[in-house]
């Protein structure tokens, strides 16, 4: 039985990094599915929900005013989620440059969200994080693949700055946003990308729906677009640029949030799981959205069987060796994070990959305790670049 279970955690483990990854590959080369991309500028009406970002609020919006895209096309709204830090009048001293402010108490990201969109007024809506910075031509790349009718949503490619952060954190982020980037491409080009990011993407106005509380904004605002039988693409050419949170302690935290969230929303939208329904696309989402962040789970159960099948050939041996080499080399990522040996792959990945998978788990502890979270705090190191050139040295 020890054996069994074993070899069942191997496969789940093998199969969410390598297998799915690989038939997504594979079906993008044997089966893709091509759209139409043209040159085209619909009137996007691009939505910002901020909390307290008087940091980098003024250089998000000279980014967007700076954007090669149509103006007259462009309607921006900033929706203020209870901001006390003088955010608010920032965005009001753009007011004369078409900005629109629109202040409500602190009633949550999704309150403010939903509120923003329904006085949105153009057809396409594209949301943004406050600390994103956009390529200068980002909109016209996410724009193009909405020439297709049968694009519903577009989601853009997030990247992160090789320069400044540069701990394990910085370095694992990167490596996972790489492995995920060419993920996304497969999946697109086999009919949907799975879901968006919250740096940039958009949908056309008449799918969204309201958003249910405590959800990842994010994904459920993109999922909708599958929901209602419409395609989900990935434009990478759509570039928007964060860095990763500045302390360990701010990162993990991130991370359990949004995996909290993320959970919560693959609960409500889990009618997407049925492939008499969804097709292919709902073995992405299993695959990409469930079984991933479930991982901590075979991870604990080899944790406890290699030592005990120790005895019963060198590929137990192995199991226990590997294990021991990862966790070790976690250990002493995490002590060398301030120090110069904390950018080596060596020590940065695996941190990062025992990093992620402890969140996955506090994560599905809230979920099965019923814990919401509703509202948020931004962290105010990840102000936008006041500049992005269309070939930025350092960024990947």
């Amino acid at each position: 039985m020890s054996e069994f279970l074993f070899w069942c955690a191997v496969a789940f483990i093998a199969y969410s990094y390598l297998g799915f990854p690989a038939l997504a590959v594979l079906r993008a080369l044997l089966w893709p599915r091509a759209y139409e991309r043209s040159d085209v500028t619909p009137a996007v009406s691009l939505i910002i929900v901020a909390h307290n970002e008087a940091k980098g609020i003024a250089a998000k919006l000279e980014n967007l005013l700076g954007l090669d895209y149509p103006r007259e096309q462009l309607e921006i709204i900033v929706a203020s989620d209870g901001s006390e830090d003088g955010t608010e009048s920032i965005v009001a001293s753009y007011a004369e440059k078409g900005v629109l402010l629109f202040a409500y108490p602190r009633i949550g990201k999704i309150s403010a969200l939903n509120a923003a969109a329904a006085a949105a007024r153009n057809e396409i809506l594209v949301f943004t994080d406050a600390n994103s910075t956009f390529a200068p031509q980002a909109l016209r790349a996410l724009v193009r693949p909405f020439a297709d009718r049968t694009i519903g949503g577009v989601a853009g490619d997030q990247r992160y700055l090789r320069k400044g952060r540069t701990t394990q954190e910085g370095v694992g982020e990167r490596s996972y946003w790489d492995y995920e980037r060419l993920l996304k491409v497969a999946e697109s080009r086999a009919g949907n990308t799975v879901s968006a990011t919250g740096a940039l993407y958009g949908i056309r106005r008449t799918l969204f729906q309201p958003l249910p509380p405590a959800v990842t904004d994010d994904f459920y605002n993109s999922t909708e677009v599958i929901a209602q039988g419409y395609r989900l693409v990935f434009e990478p050419e759509a570039v928007a640029y964060e860095q990763v949170a500045s302390s360990e302690i701010e990162e993990f935290r991130r991370k359990v949030r949004v995996i909290t969230r993320g959970l919560r929303g693959v609960v409500v939208r889990r009618e997407l799981l049925n492939p008499l329904r969804y097709g292919y696309y709902s073995l992405q989402f299993l695959s990409h959205k469930l079984l991933r962040r479930l991982v901590f789970l075979p991870l604990v159960l080899l944790a406890i069987l290699a030592p005990v099948l120790w005895n019963r050939g060198i590929v137990y041996n192995m199991a226990a060796i590997l294990q021991g080499g990862l966790y070790t080399g976690a250990l002493l990522g995490y002590l060398s994070r301030h120090a110069r040996a904390g950018r080596n792959k060596l020590l940065a990945l695996p941190f990062y990959f025992v990093l992620v998978n402890l969140a996955s788990m506090i994560a599905v502890i809230n979920l099965l305790r019923g814990r919401r979270i509703d509202l948020w705090e931004p962290t105010h190191n990840l102000g936008p670049l006041a500049s992005v050139s269309s070939n930025p040295e350092g960024l990947n």
